[in-house]
């Protein structure tokens, strides 16, 4: 163990700079594609104000939670470096701060492109500094139906401004002639963040925070205003969760909720404001929030692009209808005969994820059906997944639902979900004290003449039909009897308040989950130049795993490595990294499936399961994987693979200095449209004969030996 650790040490200090990259700006360098895809004028116009909306809610959720956690390391442990980076977590916040600026003025660059077609198209976003006189008599008509919905408070100078809640916008107004004696808050949150009307055909949007900053007058009848901004908060959400170990399950439900409480009054680590003001009056607000002066940023971009649901428009200016294909070829009552003959697997948003709610309703009217068992972490805010489980509780099955109340914001929606599975005759417990219950994992128990029988379901992503149609996710259905018992083990140790066993045919973290990917890494090595490993994954940040994929490439071995969001390892270093690609997906949908495969040919080993290569994942969190087997299975695998190597259109390559750039060629090759055709194609045969092919995800270059061969000379150019 020493010497593994002290070779972890020589590792970080002499190669920090050259083969790691810092964990959140490897993540900032995410969002920043997320924004670049609202900057692409391929992308329909409402698509890419979506963009923009959900690079704004990515950093709003980095704030409270990463920018959370280094504050709280910068304020316990300065003087700790992060052990990838080498970076001191004042160093890191620094960093961040910079680079949200930076990406900040691409962001307006994009708001005012997108704000400008939208005028051209008849739909106008209100500017108040310039407005109409028709413009403005509508708006004063706005403002009056609000008006009574809104509650100044005004304080003299010398008092702390009353409590701004995280992510709230409100109004700040400077009041009196000489001095500025005083200031008015307006809470907005009673009102809605636009309102809408038509004059001669054009949409007019009008944001109600500058609605009511601009009417500020007939608000504050007696008062001066020398001027006022918008303004909202971000707080810390990295709050901790103490004395768990000890918690009964109610007692568990009431913590959670005490920490939310807590979480909404946490410290501020960024605000925004939109709207000049004088420095003085910035200064004032600032010492009044207790913010440093780096985490103030003024932006011209609406804090709430929300308005996007309202604007109907063309359809040029959404994408191309795609609706999951809710036909596999099977119907209620045909699920459990056909998965005693082939595996079942799925691939969402391509296909519907209402096939597997008619499995859990089979089995809920299956009388040879005993129990059913599922972890639940995210779910939907009408989930037809809680209602098949409460259904089947009450035709009588033992229905267990393992329901992780410590899904961050999700929490509330859990513990809502817990009392009504509760209530429905469902057994509820909430995992384990010290590790997230983060894998998706179900199991059916039937009695089959004297014996006992399971379906095993594995997936890649939550039992939420909301995300199912939003995210790329997999589940895998298989009647393997010795998965089905390691999965029913899994639930008793989790019920019993204990990590799961080693299991051996499922991989169960934190026990048997990166003990089996160094082992498969290091059977490519002993291949040498004929080893091949390919990884789809959402994140990447342990060590361990980076060294080892450093020894493939080193001994030869072809990676190529498909992750969307954060990759600590540089590709293309000589002598470490260069027989390493490393690409990321940043389309229509989020990728989220994850996917193992270890060689090529039938000598492969693919896996699918729920957790990615963070350490989070590994040390931390429960997961479950499974190994797909069956030829049918696995060439659907390869086929995701195929599509997502073809990618030139929604794909980046990362280079070595850990920037991404898109690669040539690329109209007409995305891997999400592909995969659309492939998927929502496909049928399967209720007697389990392998049904007709259906259309191929990436024919050009879809070979492995090809890709390969263009692999190679890829990374010898």
């Amino acid at each position: 163990m020493a010497s593994k650790e002290k070779k972890s040490e020589s590792v970080k200090r002499g190669a920090a700079e050259s083969l790691y990259i810092n964990r959140e700006l490897s993540w900032l360098a995410f969002n920043e594609r997320v924004l670049l895809e609202a900057a692409d004028p391929a992308v329909p116009l409402l698509e890419r104000l979506k963009f923009l909306m959900i690079y704004q809610s990515n950093l709003e959720e980095f704030y409270r939670v990463r920018m959370g956690i280094l504050t709280h390391r910068a304020l316990l442990t300065p003087d700790k470096a992060d052990p990838l980076s080498g970076m001191l977590p004042d160093a890191q916040i620094q960093e961040v701060l910079r680079v949200t600026r930076e990406q900040q003025s691409l962001m307006e660059s994009i708001w005012k492109a997108i704000r400008e077609e939208l005028r051209a198209n008849k739909i106008e976003v209100l500017d108040f500094k310039k407005i109409s006189k028709v413009d403005e008599l509508m708006s004063k008509k706005l403002f009056g139906d609000i008006k009574d919905l809104l509650f100044p408070k005004i304080i003299e100078m010398n008092q702390p401004l009353p409590f701004l809640w995280s992510g709230e916008a409100n109004i700040i107004a400077f009041l009196g002639r000489s001095g500025e004696q005083k200031l008015a808050v307006i809470p907005l949150h009673r009102v809605p963040s636009y309102l809408t009307f038509e004059i001669d055909g054009n949409r007019k949007i009008v944001l109600t925070a500058q609605l009511v900053r601009h009417f500020l007058p007939l608000l504050l009848k007696k008062e001066t205003i020398a001027q006022s901004v918008i303004l909202d908060v971000t707080r810390n959400a990295d709050v901790f969760l103490s004395g768990v170990e000890e918690s009964e399950d109610k007692d568990l439900r009431q913590k959670v909720s005490s920490m939310l409480s807590k979480r909404k009054r946490e410290m501020p680590v960024r605000v925004r404001i939109y709207g000049k003001i004088t420095d003085q009056a910035r200064a004032m607000l600032i010492k009044k929030l207790r913010v440093p002066e780096r985490c103030v940023f003024s932006q011209s971009v609406p804090f709430d692009l929300s308005f996007r649901s309202a604007i109907s428009g063309h359809d040029s200016f959404r994408y191309e209808e795609r609706k999951p294909a809710r036909e596999l070829g099977l119907k209620k009552g045909e699920y459990f005969s056909y998965i005693e003959k082939q595996d079942l697997l799925m691939s969402f948003p391509f296909q519907s994820m209402m096939p597997f709610v008619d499995l859990i309703y089979e089995a809920a009217d299956d009388p040879e059906v005993l129990s059913i068992k599922i972890t639940l972490y995210r779910m939907s805010g009408s989930s037809k997944i809680a209602a098949a489980l409460a259904y089947a509780a009450d035709r009588g099955k033992d229905v267990l639902c393992l329901l992780e109340l410590r899904a961050r914001f999700d929490e509330q929606n859990n513990i809502d979900y817990s009392e009504m599975l509760e209530d429905a005759g469902c057994r509820v417990c909430y995992g384990l004290p010290e590790h997230k219950v983060h894998s998706k994992l179900c199991v059916i128990t039937r009695r089959k003449g004297g014996n006992l029988s399971r379906i095993t379901q594995v997936g890649t992503g939550n039992y939420n039909e909301v995300t199912g149609e939003q995210y790329t996710d997999l589940i895998l259905i298989t009647a393997n009897e010795a998965a089905g018992e390691e999965a029913e083990a899994t639930f008793a140790a989790l019920e019993n308040g204990q990590l799961p066993p080693e299991a051996h045919t499922l991989w169960i973290a934190p026990s048997s989950f990166k003990s089996r990917v160094l082992e498969l890494l290091d059977r490519e090595i002993a291949k040498g130049g004929e080893g091949r490993v390919s990884f789809k994954v959402n994140a990447m940040n342990n060590l361990d795993v980076m060294e080892k994929l450093i020894e493939c490439s080193q001994a030869g071995v072809q990676v190529e490595l498909f992750i969307r969001g954060i990759c600590c390892l540089r590709p293309g270093i000589p002598g470490k990294t260069d027989n390493i690609v490393v690409k990321s997906v940043v389309g229509r949908w989020l990728e989220h499936s994850r996917i193992y495969k270890f060689g090529e040919g039938e000598d492969a080993r693919m896996f699918i399961g729920s957790g990615d290569l963070l350490n989070r994942n590994l040390e931390r969190r429960v997961e479950a994987f499974i190994e797909v087997v069956t030829p049918d299975t696995r060439e659907q695998i390869d086929q995701v693979l195929s599509a997502l190597r073809n990618d030139r259109e929604k794909s980046r390559k990362m280079l070595s200095d850990g920037s991404y750039v898109r690669e040539e060629g690329g109209e007409g090759t995305s891997s999400q449209e592909a995969l659309y055709r492939y998927f929502s194609t496909r049928r399967v045969r209720p007697d389990g004969t392998l049904p007709a092919k259906a259309v191929p995800a990436a024919a050009a270059g879809a070979e492995n030996g090809s890709f390969w061969q263009r692999l190679r000379q890829m990374l010898r150019g």
